[in-house]
């Protein structure tokens, strides 16, 4: 088995950073755009075989060190009971977004075995299907990110509804959050169950929020759903972007074994800012240099490596893949991050 994740989470020596890429199974893949002509991006989700067919895609095309279940963070709001829909060129979108005070009363708890099967379901098969080739990654959004969703409806600029919440109703912001850290905690714990080796953590919408309210509103419910997915035995990645400022803050309040990266933050600064600290570190190639050519993206994916400085470092991308990215450019990529040894 190439176990060279989980190896790199527990900061074990390693021949070389182990390497994936946030958004791998995604619309940059040929192979994936065909699997979509055949289902809308829901019906992906919820059918744990086409899940895992596109799951798969970029372990047996471009050789990544890692499998991500292919699902999204919305399916925890949409067991909740929320109407969630996927339109090409919108986005996701829930048609009722969380208002008066009886909004959020009518949301209900969730069973993962029961609401979320098919997601649990996908990550058995995924790991049945791999037969050791590499780990599996399973993940969920973060809290404050879910709520923002839940209550602005679809992705937003300026997070006015979201941040109004904070504002006119705390408490209830405070209560949704706390029963969302429960929910992805849960959830988390029980992809580990059915066969996840390691559970990654997205807060997306970090970035929405000044430090104080990070502070109050978003991380001690992060840190509270790492916990949760912590105690099930596996490797947990945090990953906050936009929060580059909180590094510190986010390893020692979470205690996950993996820190994200995003492309805002220097490489170099990262690693000397938690150098002291027990936690690897994952990123942090700004995306859009993939766009640049090969020879350009393998100059800057060594020069980031060489700040990371091997051990405790998992590869990857400082956010998602662009879906317009060229195939051979993600490649590219990759090779460089196999090619590159330690000084």
């Amino acid at each position: 088995m190439n176990d060279l994740l989980l190896r790199a989470c527990r900061r074990e020596p390693v021949e070389r950073p182990p390497v994936w890429m946030m958004r791998q199974a995604g619309r940059y893949l040929p192979e994936y755009r065909a699997v979509r002509e055949r289902a809308d991006f829901l019906t992906m989700v919820r059918t744990p075989e086409l899940a895992v067919e596109v799951t798969l895609q970029p372990v047996d095309l471009l050789g990544v060190d890692a499998a991500i279940i292919f699902s999204d963070i919305l399916v925890v709001p949409q067991a909740m009971g929320m109407e969630l829909t996927v339109e090409e060129g919108v986005g996701p979108r829930f048609h009722r977004p969380l208002r008066a005070a009886a909004d959020f009363d009518r949301l209900a708890d969730i069973d993962p075995e029961r609401e979320l099967r098919y997601v649990l379901d996908a990550v058995r098969l995924a790991r049945r299907e791999l037969r050791g080739r590499v780990p599996i990654i399973g993940f969920a959004g973060g809290p404050w990110t879910l709520m923002s969703y839940m209550v602005e409806g679809q992705g937003s600029k300026a997070f006015t509804q979201a941040k109004r919440l904070l504002v006119e109703a705390p408490d209830r912001a405070h209560a949704l959050l706390g029963r969302l850290a429960r929910a992805v905690g849960t959830f988390l714990a029980a992809q580990a169950a059915a066969g996840a080796q390691v559970l990654q953590v997205f807060d997306s919408w970090a970035a929405a929020l000044g430090p104080r309210d990070f502070r109050e509103f978003a991380l001690p419910y992060l840190a509270e759903a790492v916990g949760l997915a912590r105690a099930s035995g596996v490797p947990v990645i945090a990953f906050a972007p936009g929060a580059g400022w909180a590094l510190e803050e986010l390893a020692d309040a979470t205690g996950a074994h993996v820190v994200g990266v995003d492309w805002q933050t220097d490489a170099g600064d990262a690693r000397r800012r938690l150098g002291g600290r027990d936690v690897a570190l994952q990123g942090n190639l700004d995306p859009a240099w993939l766009y640049a050519a090969p020879d350009e993206i393998a100059a800057r994916t060594r020069a980031m490596l060489d700040a990371f400085g091997g051990r405790g470092h998992i590869a990857n991308l400082g956010h998602g893949i662009h879906p317009d990215v060229p195939v051979a450019h993600a490649r590219a990529f990759i090779d460089a991050v196999k090619a590159w040894r330690p000084a």
